[in-house]
């Protein structure tokens, strides 16, 4: 079963000018209203939606694709391992060899959103910290700024 908050939202090309113009919008000074379809009274957004609603413009304007899901979301051991951009069996290991935490649904096991990017954002760090101290072994040998050549 997919969930449809996952699914990303794109804006087509021709909508990318309403895009812009909404955001430029909603930098004016003051505070920010929204006024439903059918002209209600204007009701002032909360701080905290107001930035949500930004971030998604911003997004948008780059042409990213969007998608909001709530921070305790459940998935599926697939849907997570597609996240990652890893296979389900090797994101099952991650399961098994406690390195990332996971809660039972029945017989299934599943894993909150917000664990997967604490994962996600580890595994980034620890990526650049592994090249950080590769880059500073080579320059403490001295091979940092040789050309080593092609057949070597």
């Amino acid at each position: 079963m997919t969930h449809p908050t996952l699914d990303p939202i794109t804006i087509p090309a021709s909508q990318q000018d309403q895009v812009q113009e909404l955001r430029k919008l909603m930098q004016r000074e003051g505070k920010a209203s929204l006024v439903g379809k059918g002209g209600e009274p204007a009701l002032e957004l909360p701080d905290a939606v107001y930035a949500l609603l930004l971030c998604i413009l911003d997004g948008m304007k780059e042409g990213k694709a969007i998608s909001v899901v709530p921070h305790m979301q459940d998935l599926t051991t697939q849907e997570a391992a597609n996240f990652l951009g890893v296979s389900r069996p090797f994101f099952v290991k991650l399961l098994d060899t406690g390195k990332l935490p996971h809660h039972m649904t029945g017989t299934h096991r599943r894993v909150y959103l917000k664990d997967l990017m604490e994962y996600r954002h580890r595994r980034d760090h620890d990526k650049i910290d592994a090249i950080n101290r590769i880059a500073q072994f080579e320059e403490t040998i001295g091979l940092y700024d040789k050309a080593l050549p092609a057949n070597a």
